[in-house]
């Protein structure tokens, strides 16, 4: 420490001590400040934090330096000795308090006395440790309390965020076109979230932008790796971890080199995993131990490996039919649900046809390098009504279709009826018309009728509503209403005069 009243050391120790120690070199992104005038102290302590894991370390002997130290580096907690020179630690304490009251403090000294230590607990200290401090005690408390201020800085931005109805959306969702409110809360929900540490568990059906929202989230984040997705369905165990963790040249005939691993390409950036709901329960016992310890074993090698990425999953099962699923782990489960969203699908966000269709319109255009041509109202009215199966990207397959092979200067109304035709005579059998549902608000008002009508007029309401609606299509009428098309024509020959 000659020359400098404190050392800034974010790396390891060095190599050939790693090779006898089992250090879990977690990346933290903050600094840990040791505030000690003696230098077997820090020594000592920042020994012990990098044994277990915790490498980015600053050591410093003067408290006059503490200040600026906070003020130029980012800082998670700091280890302050109340017996300094110069400055006390009380004072060094009320300061940081003051003006980094989110950087929690724990205390450390020699006396044991119960009395200082309430009155720093009382000054805004964190925790206290008295000298000598038992082995792995530092960096358990190190652990927690980082937990601890990530914690608080996850609350408080989510309340702030969440609260905010004036703050504007990142442009991190941009890609996503929507004017859904449920989905601009997903927006807010994510961005203050998209820092932490935790697993995002996404859910929602096929083709309802999950991976747009996890690129978004990696993006808001800032974390230093890469954005790295992994589709796990159809992955069996033995290609899930080759893929995920890699393998040692030698592993298995035909492994002629070593193969990193995805794990080992995000680094401290993101693991995306979609599709986990098909994982093997093999499987999900590694991915376990990747969120929860952050551990991994490479193929044909028995030297634990440690990751610093950020994991998002996700899956387009139910996430209450995946928690009661017997092919899922449910302590994966709670594990991944630490945050949670879910996508709403787009036959419930009736307000985003329109835009959608126009931004794809736009973007067809662009790739076939033509005019973008008119849209035919008639076009909405049915697409409001679809349930699209495939959601936002069925819809964007139907509108690159339709500008493909239009040639006038109006999108064809048939191109998209055939597709809609197709895709709902081609439905399970069994499948009611639910999905079809106009939001109740929609639906007809009995309040305006002196009387009720009777069950047969209602039902008359109902195919007349449906058939209108439908423009007349009656195979998707029947759809809507939950009945085969055969049932709908004997009603429509059946139907009552008005009343």
């Amino acid at each position: 420490m000659a020359g400098s009243n404190f050392t800034l050391n974010p790396e390891p120790a060095p190599r050939l001590l790693l090779d006898f120690l089992p250090w879990k070199e977690i990346n933290l992104t903050k600094f840990v400040l040791i505030v000690d005038d003696e230098a077997h102290i820090l020594t000592g302590f920042s020994t012990e934090l990098k044994y277990n894991g915790i490498k980015n370390i600053i050591t410093c002997d003067a408290s006059s330096k503490v200040m600026e130290i906070l003020d130029q580096n980012d800082v998670g907690m700091v280890f302050l000795d109340l017996m300094m020179p110069e400055i006390s630690g009380r004072e060094i304490l009320a300061r940081i308090t003051e003006h980094h009251p989110h950087i929690p403090v724990v205390v450390v000294t020699a006396s044991s006395d119960v009395d200082t230590a309430v009155a720093c607990m009382r000054q805004g200290a964190h925790d206290f440790l008295s000298k000598p401090v038992e082995p792995g005690r530092l960096a358990s408390v190190c652990r927690h309390t980082m937990e601890y201020a990530e914690m608080k800085f996850e609350i408080n931005r989510l309340s702030t965020t969440l609260l905010d109805s004036e703050r504007g959306i990142s442009k991190a969702f941009d890609p996503i076109v929507t004017r859904n409110k449920a989905m601009e809360s997903i927006f807010r929900y994510v961005e203050s979230i998209a820092s932490t540490s935790q697993p995002l568990f996404i859910t929602g059906e096929t083709g309802t932008g999950k991976d747009l929202i996890a690129r978004a989230a990696h993006e808001i984040s800032q974390r230093q790796g890469k954005f790295v997705k992994i589709n796990a369905a159809g992955l069996d165990d033995a290609m899930f971890s080759d893929t995920l963790f890699g393998h040692a040249k030698g592993a298995y005939t035909g492994a002629d080199s070593v193969r990193p691993g995805l794990v080992k390409k995000a680094g401290n950036g993101t693991l995306f995993l979609d599709e986990i709901g098909d994982l093997s329960v093999s499987s999900q016992v590694k991915l376990l131990g990747l969120i929860q310890d952050r551990e991994y074993l490479r193929t044909g090698d028995d030297r634990t490996r440690y990751s610093d990425a950020r994991i998002i999953a996700a899956t387009n099962l139910d996430s209450k039919d995946l928690s009661n699923s017997k092919k899922f782990r449910r302590d994966l489960y709670f594990r991944l649900m630490t945050h949670h969203v879910h996508l709403p699908p787009l036959r419930n966000r009736p307000e985003d046809i329109a835009p959608l269709v126009n931004h794809f319109v736009q973007k067809a255009c662009q790739t076939l390098d033509r005019d973008p041509p008119a849209v035919d109202n008639r076009i909405f009215k049915r697409l409001i009504v679809y349930p699209f199966p495939g959601n936002v990207r069925e819809l964007e397959a139907m509108v690159f279709d339709g500008v493909s092979t239009c040639m006038g200067n109006t999108l064809d109304l048939q191109i998209f009826e055939h597709h809609m035709a197709s895709a709902i005579n081609g439905s399970t059998p069994g499948q009611t018309g639910s999905d079809l549902s106009p939001p109740a608000s929609s639906l007809v008002d009995f309040s305006t009728f002196s009387i009720l009508p009777t069950l047969k007029q209602a039902c008359d309401l109902l195919v007349n509503e449906a058939i209108q609606r439908s423009g007349g299509n009656q195979a998707m009428a029947a759809r809507m209403l939950g009945i085969s098309r055969q049932a709908l024509n004997r009603r429509i020959k059946q139907r009552a005069g008005p009343f």
